[in-house]
């Protein structure tokens, strides 16, 4: 599988929670479609399917995060 530029990534997330609080500020339809564009990019980015979980395998592509800690991804 190839792996997205952590650059690329970090931009995604960055996006993707900045349009999730103007979404959850003003719930302008501009702002959903382009979050709902943005977490289809962190999908397929990461080979994912669920935006949360993309988020979580993109964090743990950016360089410092400890790939070894896993307890977000089995905690609940």
């Amino acid at each position: 599988m190839l792996m997205a530029h952590p650059a690329v990534l970090k931009d995604l997330i960055e996006q993707y929670e900045t349009l999730r609080v103007l979404h959850a500020e003003n719930g302008s339809l501009a702002a959903r479609q382009r979050m709902d564009d943005v977490a289809y990019t962190l999908c397929v980015s990461t080979g994912t399917r669920d935006v949360d979980v993309a988020l979580i395998a993109a964090r743990h592509q950016l360089p410092g995060a400890r790939p070894q800690d896993d307890s977000v991804l089995t905690a609940g």
